[in-house]
């Protein structure tokens, strides 16, 4: 009999955690990113874009993915080469920007574009592997405790990652400084990686057969969404957790053009997200272990970080905002993996992962939207409230959704 949460597997959860945020800090897209960017194209809809291509691209394959998945007994040897892969996109952004550059803008912000969109596609992949990693290694209560032990692993290493892209971008010219960032990462990432891939994975008991076909695989995935009405609930909620997504791009941009940021400035503000991220997780998130109660509760910190940046024209209201931005992302990300592994049968987990992904993701495509009306109505409070009226209703869904669960 496999032993549920081995503390090997947990270090090497963690370890992961860590060198994974480690890495990918330096294109953050709250903050980064939207700078990166912004250097290669004034046009702010090409900001939301990009950062939608930073976690949007999963969304096309993890129906596929689910589909071979719920056959697999072991899914370890896969996420290898999803790793690998995500490894070589983001290293591609890095030498891109480094030999290309300056001499043809519009060609360095293609191929950051393709790196983007590969890491994430293949993250669609990796998504469905890892939950079921989750799932298989860690008890209810020891999954809600890795997790929230991996959030303050990830945003130490985050806090240490800012202090290093603070650096660089006081200390060298860019683009030099961004491929700089990219190269150096995707060291970190290798390491994360690596050390991910030798956890002791047991065998999966229950699995299914795999259908003659993926349309008939979507055909069941539908008579299951249908039938499944607290999946249908579960997925509006965290659909709408989403809307942050609206505006939160663009609060650096506001940033900078309020009190015109430095490097050092930057990097603080990632240093104070993740500061956010260690405080949530360490005094909230992993002393709670009513998830829906959880995901409730991220949406009143996104709410509060929003209505802050209404008012926000100092550092010091724009550090509160990246502050609370920290305590609700990771209440979100938590909540939301752990709500659909506790209702998905062991034997379908694969495709109620995939569904809930796949549909809710599609908010990964809200700074296209946000980045669209930013640049026709020229107004960041207006998106900003459109932001917390969409959390506002997120919120109260939220609760009954709790309350749904009381019948279940």
């Amino acid at each position: 009999m496999y032993k549920l949460d081995n503390p090997k597997n947990n270090y090497k959860n963690i370890s992961h955690a860590f060198f994974l945020s480690l890495g990918i800090t330096i294109a953050e897209p709250s903050t980064v990113l939207p700078l990166i960017v912004s250097y290669f194209s004034d046009n702010v809809i090409m900001v939301g874009l990009f950062v939608s291509l930073l976690r949007g691209g999963a969304i096309v394959i993890q129906l596929y993915a689910a589909f071979h998945a719920q056959a697999y007994k072991r899914v370890l040897p896969y996420l290898s080469k999803v790793f690998f892969f995500r490894w070589i996109s983001w290293l591609l952004i890095g030498l891109s920007i480094y030999f290309i550059g300056d001499s043809n803008k519009s060609l360095t912000l293609f191929f950051i574009g393709v790196g983007l969109f590969f890491f994430s596609f293949s993250a669609g992949f990796g998504t469905i592997y890892f939950k079921e990693l989750q799932a298989k290694l860690f008890s209810k209560k020891g999954r809600g405790t890795t997790m929230a032990n991996r959030q303050i692993a990830g945003a130490v290493a985050s806090i240490l990652s800012a202090g290093v892209t603070g650096y660089v971008l006081s200390n060298f010219e860019a683009p030099n400084s961004y491929a700089y960032l990219f190269m150096v990462s995707s060291i970190f990432l290798a390491i994360g990686f690596s050390s991910f891939v030798t956890i002791d994975e047991p065998p999966k008991e229950k699995v299914l057969q795999k259908e003659k076909n993926f349309k008939l695989f979507i055909k069941n995935a539908i008579k299951i969404l249908k039938k499944d009405k607290r999946l249908q609930q579960q997925i509006a909620v965290i659909f709408l957790s989403f809307s942050y997504f609206l505006s939160m791009p663009f609060v650096i941009l506001h940033a900078n053009e309020t009190i015109v940021l430095t490097g050092w400035m930057l990097g603080g503000f990632i240093m104070v997200q993740m500061f956010g991220s260690i405080v949530g997780s360490t005094f909230l998130w992993r002393r709670i272990h009513n998830y829906e109660k959880m995901l409730s509760l991220a949406f009143v910190f996104m709410i509060l970080a929003f209505v802050v940046a209404l008012f926000a024209d100092d550092i010091y209201s724009y550090a509160l905002v990246f502050l609370l931005f920290g305590i609700g992302l990771d209440g979100f990300s938590i909540s939301g993996m752990n709500l659909v592994i506790e209702i998905a049968p062991e034997e379908q987990r694969p495709l109620y992962t995939a569904l809930q992904t796949n549909i809710t993701s599609v908010g990964l495509f809200f700074p296209i939207v946000g980045g669209v009306l930013l640049k026709y109505l020229q107004n960041y409070q207006l998106i900003y409230i459109l932001s917390i009226l969409l959390l506002v209703l997120g919120l109260l869904l939220s609760l009954k959704l709790k309350s749904n669960e009381e019948n279940i």
